[in-house]
């Protein structure tokens, strides 16, 4: 809510935030919503988030490439009279996986900045608008666009959003609530909505655009196995060149290439070599006998294939072995719960007995959502390395759901030891992506009689 130029953080209706249909009677006491209520809209939600009714395909113009109807179901459980998106991600998502070529890598330019808008009403998709930059006049010159409004005319954040607000006055009906990105709003564009529209709550809805992306079409799935798939080729391909004598940094310029030649947008790498802790790219030469991390994210068509594996200059000795096949057996038993409906508390329940065989070093264990964004719904846990609340801990995860599970040891002689992986939730069970080369992997070029250092 906008209160003395103020914006209100958005905190999901009390309804969805009960951990079982059993908490009714209290939401109804402590929030004064009626028993009846509560039971029609947790029964809303839980039908929202099955995988029957997840985001459609792509398909014609006019026709929105995601379910509206779930959309309109999270919107009115908020009180979201319309939506104003302009996240990269969830704007793609919106248009059904399109995103402007010019603006891919970079959002500045000249005095100001490229911000794309897709506006929603809830209830009314054909009066759907997106607001986009002058030069994608040429997109929809192509027919790129479901939506029936198309305004290629913005050439700055605060156009864009004029532009924005003349759709809000022509949609002809009272606006109370709007929802917004607030982490992904200029400061200036969200002044001129403010001053805009004085009568109306500006709210952050990323929570509700959050659970509409939670379960994944097979079309994402597939996005997501060939983000996956690209990313393991490509450290495998890298482990079997690299040799002492490198750096650090030589060996993530080396798998930025692989990734590119394999049609991803190599986005990041976390590499770790020899003893060190150290996870930045860095003119550290590698050594024989070295031991070698790459936790790398690779984006295949937005989707990000997010995997660690580990490498080694030489042969691992039994400490070694032993280390990784204890994370390795973490990994296994994390996915032994997974199934459609799994409670999302039972995956760290399964680990929390291995976890504890861990000695020496530090041994940390993260589940978290995967898709467009790393660290996405579903959300798992409130010590991962981001801040976030563990919403869907104790809630039913549907297949469809996507999550990436990693297992960490930092150990101080050894070093820095981790596998992750991506892993769908499926009618059956699951299905891991990029399942390959969970072993040491050697460095072709190193001397195999070689045993790593302790």
């Amino acid at each position: 809510m906008v209160s003395n130029g103020t914006l209100a953080l958005q905190r999901p209706n009390p309804v969805l935030w009960a951990s079982t249909p059993g908490d009714y009677a209290t939401l109804s006491k402590v929030h004064h919503i009626p028993d009846g209520t509560a039971r029609l809209t947790w029964q809303l939600w839980e039908k929202s988030m099955t995988s029957e009714i997840s985001s459609a395909t792509p398909s014609d113009r006019g026709v929105p490439p995601f379910n509206h109807q779930q959309l309109d179901t999270l919107m009115e459980a908020e009180g979201f009279d319309v939506l104003i998106v302009t996240s990269k991600h969830n704007v793609q998502y919106m248009l059904g996986g399109y995103r402007f070529f010019m603006f891919d890598y970079m959002d500045a330019i000249g005095l100001s900045r490229y911000l794309p808008i897709f506006i929603y009403c809830r209830g009314h998709p054909e009066a759907s608008a997106y607001i986009a930059n002058s030069h994608e006049t040429f997109e929809h010159e192509l027919g790129r666009f479901w939506v029936p409004n198309v305004q290629a005319k913005a050439r700055s954040t605060t156009d864009a959003m004029q532009l924005c607000i003349e759709h809000l006055h022509h949609l002809g009906r009272p606006l109370q609530r709007i929802g917004i990105e607030a982490g992904f709003l200029p400061a200036d564009a969200y002044l001129v909505l403010k001053d805009a529209m004085p009568r109306s709550e500006i709210v952050d809805a990323v929570f509700t655009l959050e659970r509409l992306r939670a379960v994944k079409t097979a079309a994402e799935l597939q996005l997501l196995k060939q983000a996956s798939e690209g990313v393991i080729d490509a450290m495998l391909a890298v482990f079997s060149t690299v040799r002492p004598g490198q750096t650090k940094r030589d060996v993530v310029e080396a798998l930025r290439r692989e990734e590119t030649v394999r049609g991803l947008l190599f986005e990041y790498c976390l590499i770790t070599a020899g003893k060190s802790l150290n996870r930045a790219p860095s003119d550290q030469v590698l050594e024989e006998g070295d031991i070698m991390s790459l936790d790398s994210g690779g984006n295949y068509r937005g989707y990000i294939g997010d995997h660690c594996r580990m490498g080694i200059l030489g042969e691992p000795d039994a400490e070694l072995r032993e280390l990784l096949e204890q994370i390795e057996e973490v990994q296994q038993t994390a996915r032994k719960p997974l199934r459609d409906g799994v409670i999302g508390a039972e995956i760290f329940a399964a680990v929390e007995p291995l976890m504890q065989r861990f000695s020496g070093g530090n041994a940390s264990f993260v589940a978290h959502g995967m898709g467009l964004i790393s660290h996405e719904a579903p959300r798992l846990t409130t010590s991962s390395p981001w801040p976030y609340s563990a919403f869907d801990r104790d809630r039913s995860l549907p297949a469809g759901m996507t999550i990436s599970i990693e297992t960490t040891l930092q150990h101080p002689r050894r070093g820095f030891i981790k596998l992750e992986e991506t892993v769908a939730i499926t009618k059956a069970g699951y299905e891991a992506f990029g399942d390959r080369g969970r072993g040491w992997n050697r460095a072709a070029l190193a001397d195999p009689s070689f045993k790593a250092s302790r």
